[in-house]
């Protein structure tokens, strides 16, 4: 049964679904639509056009769906989409998108984002993503999924950061990060690969080490350009789809920078 706090304002125009549960001194926007069963805490602002998936809960204080923090944006349509069962943790704040990047922010299902965590305009994010405690990530950017995102971490915009990637704490990201890839510092760079994660997800051992086969000849050889090196890797490893998730990453770059290893005298 639905349940909507007295001191909440739900706007004539939105969408409550079954079982949802609007609380205390919450407000809801005239075009939001809330999914089954989703839960405001209380104290939540959900706005603009703003679509929210089945079974998310979003506690108190969160600002969902507001315009861009956009200097360009002039007030045309924007949406933000967020999947089902994801955790919105106290002071959350995502955007909906611009014109200038598709109009649309979009998150996956089953993503937690902790307290005072962000997401900005125009992001593509997939699901079971965890962005903990500070994060922010700025416009434009797209995350893969299982990605992983310790305290404080900051994404540039336009960022692209592969699936199961990890991002170590107060990391300052301003190059892509391949799949399966592992940062740490600020500005951050590459220190190995989700070796943890790879693990934890039950990836094959035989493919694992043929990755790690082709981590060390993309950023330890000396031959030719990365691009080179990618193209190589992807050749060697036809029936290897960990290496060649790598490789296409690379490859579709175009003439965008990669997060690489520090080097030894950096």
């Amino acid at each position: 049964m639905t349940k909507i706090h007295p001191s909440a304002i739900v706007e004539d125009g939105a969408e409550v679904g079954e079982g949802a549960i609007v609380g205390p001194f919450c407000h809801v926007g005239p075009k939001v639509v809330l999914g089954e069963g989703v839960e405001l805490k209380s104290h939540v602002v959900v706005a603009g056009e703003t679509r929210v998936g089945a079974r998310t809960v979003i506690f108190p204080f969160a600002s969902i769906g507001h315009q861009a923090q956009d200097l360009k944006y002039r007030g045309e349509r924007a949406t933000l989409e967020i999947g089902s069962d994801c955790i919105l943790r106290e002071g959350v704040t995502m955007n909906a998108g611009t014109e200038g990047g598709g109009g649309r922010t979009v998150v996956g299902d089953r993503c937690a984002f902790l307290a005072n965590s962000h997401v900005g305009h125009d992001c593509i994010l997939g699901s079971n993503i965890v962005l903990s405690n500070n994060v922010m990530i700025a416009g434009h950017v797209s995350v893969g999924d299982n990605v992983i995102m310790g305290g404080g971490a900051a994404v540039i915009q336009f960022t692209r950061v592969g699936a199961h990637a990890f991002v170590g704490g107060l990391a300052g990201l301003e190059n892509d990060l391949i799949p399966f890839g592992m940062v740490m510092g600020n500005r951050a760079r590459l220190s190995g690969l989700n070796l943890v994660g790879l693990k934890r997800r039950n990836f094959p051992r035989e493919q694992i080490h043929a990755l790690r086969a082709a981590y060390k000849e993309l950023f330890e050889s000396d031959d030719g350009t990365l691009h080179d090196r990618a193209r190589t890797v992807k050749a060697a490893n036809p029936d290897v789809p960990l290496v060649q998730q790598v490789a296409d990453f690379i490859l579709e770059a175009g003439d965008r920078r990669m997060c690489t290893p520090r080097a030894a005298n950096d």
